[in-house]
């Protein structure tokens, strides 16, 4: 049985290497309890070595802070932008589609250029006004209290009228993708509104930059059996892929 010192200096390595652990594997490799790795983990954590997750460790903070919109839009723009195009061309002629909030939502409406009529349910007002100089696009605009941090609508009132709504598809901005707790977003009432939005379209597509995975945010919207599409970019890695599509998601890298 390895000392405390060499358990540390094992999850450090294997934090270095792979970035995240795992706490059973760690306890099979090391023939220690599950709870002496937990305390060790803990320990590590209080010296600022890691941060603790369901189940394991990372090496990266995993929670999402959320941040103002004026200022996410800056991040990552050429990937939203890329991954906009990608998604712009699953819509097609005489659609009706939900377009959730975020900025990669926004960089979607920027790149719809729809030839017939389209109609686009969406919580965003920068979507609505985005969307709203094409004359064959519908708009229907949720209402409700505004989150200022997306500029968009959520409570009640808006997964009220979503309950009378059924469309071909849901676009889908998170803050977090993570392979045990899903998708998630820094907002509760958010994440209860993008669960009626999932409830409503026949199949939703997330719209993630690869600096999205192993994120967390307070507000679980649903597990990843609940989706059928990921449109991201080339950051994302190839084991990440390949898990994402033996649960049968379909990914796409812009």
């Amino acid at each position: 049985m390895k000392s405390i010192t060499e358990r540390h200096q094992t999850i450090l390595k294997k934090l270095q290497d792979t970035g995240h652990v795992n706490v059973q594997e760690l306890s099979k490799q090391m023939k220690v309890s599950d709870v002496t790795i937990r305390k060790d983990l803990k320990l590590l954590e209080d010296k600022k070595l890691l941060f603790r997750t369901h189940g394991g460790a990372s090496k990266a903070n995993p929670y999402a802070n959320d941040k103002p919109v004026a200022e996410k839009e800056r991040l990552n723009a050429g990937e939203k932008r890329d991954i906009a195009k990608a998604a712009a061309k699953m819509i097609s002629h005489n659609d009706s589609v939900i377009i959730a909030s975020g900025t990669t939502m926004l960089a979607l409406a920027r790149a719809l250029e729809p030839q017939g009529h389209l109609t686009v349910i969406t919580s965003a007002l920068n979507v609505s006004l985005e969307l709203s100089h094409h004359l064959n696009v519908e708009v229907l605009q949720l209402g409700g209290q505004l989150r200022q941090n997306s500029s968009s609508v959520m409570g009640p009132y808006a997964e009220q009228i979503l309950n009378d709504i059924s469309c071909s598809t849901l676009f889908l901005g998170v803050d977090g993708i993570d392979l045990e707790m899903g998708l998630t977003t820094t907002s509760l009432m958010e994440a209860r509104l993008n669960q009626k939005m999932i409830d409503a379209a026949q199949i939703t597509v997330v719209l993630a930059d690869s600096s999205k995975f192993g994120k967390r945010g307070l507000g679980k919207i649903c597990s990843l059996d609940q989706i059928q599409h990921i449109i991201t970019d080339s950051g994302i890695s190839k084991e990440l892929i390949k898990i994402m599509e033996e649960k049968g998601i379909t990914v796409t890298i812009a």
